[in-house]
């Protein structure tokens, strides 16, 4: 063998590049395991989130959006409108009302209650909030839990003069919280708008089941 053969012997250079290349495939290979397992918690992350099984308040960069106004005319007194907002917090509340609130404790004047939402597929939006009741003219939610560390709202009914086409006006308002400045800010968008989506529905609701109440009696 001559002088220097040993750096040509069979193997030797295929044994090198054979080895880095097992380590370059290890470091892929824990890359992309680094990659799918971010994604989880990043996807994971932002379920909880939206569902409000993830809630973080932080305290910093605060930011605060108005939540409505939105105003509904009723032609019902604003007693029989004030018991059909109460009823499923102080009531009997009926079997798909159930499904969508669900009272954790019950005081004379106040409750803490859970509310669920359905975002579409098994996605869920479950916010819990305190719910107090000034009757017949106000009722008002404070945020426990959910995708946003600060919402305050209220209800709030006053009654028409003689003349005119209804008996109730109820006015919806509050506000929305969220934290770290801009980006904070842009998630509290996308919120609000489903948020406010939500409560036009509610009061939707709660104008045809007072209306139709008033209608019986």
């Amino acid at each position: 063998m001559r002088i220097g053969d040993r750096d040509h012997v069979p193997g030797r250079a295929g044994d090198r590049t054979g080895k880095g290349r097992h380590l370059a495939g290890r470091h892929l290979v824990r890359a992309a395991a680094w990659t799918a397992g971010a994604a989880v918690v990043a996807a994971g992350g932002y379920a909880g989130l939206v569902s409000g099984a993830l809630s973080a308040d932080l305290g910093v960069g605060r930011r605060v959006r108005p939540l409505g106004p939105q105003t509904v005319d009723i032609a019902a007194r604003p007693e029989l409108v004030f018991d059909v907002i109460a009823q499923p917090y102080l009531g009997r509340a009926t079997r798909a009302m159930r499904r969508k609130v669900q009272v954790l404790e019950r005081g004379s004047d106040m409750v803490l209650a859970a509310h669920v939402t359905p975002l579409g597929g098994r996605l869920k939006a479950v916010t819990v909030e305190t719910v107090r009741f000034t009757r017949p003219w106000r009722v008002d939610f404070r945020l426990v839990r959910g995708p946003v560390p600060h919402v305050v709202e209220s209800f709030t009914l006053t009654e028409q003069a003689a003349g005119t086409r209804s008996d109730t006006r109820l006015v919806y308002e509050g506000e929305l919280g969220t934290d770290l400045w801009r980006a904070g800010a842009r998630w509290g968008a996308a919120v609000a708008r489903r948020w406010e989506e939500t409560v036009a529905a509610s009061l939707a609701s709660v104008k045809a089941e007072a209306e139709h109440r008033a209608a019986r009696s």
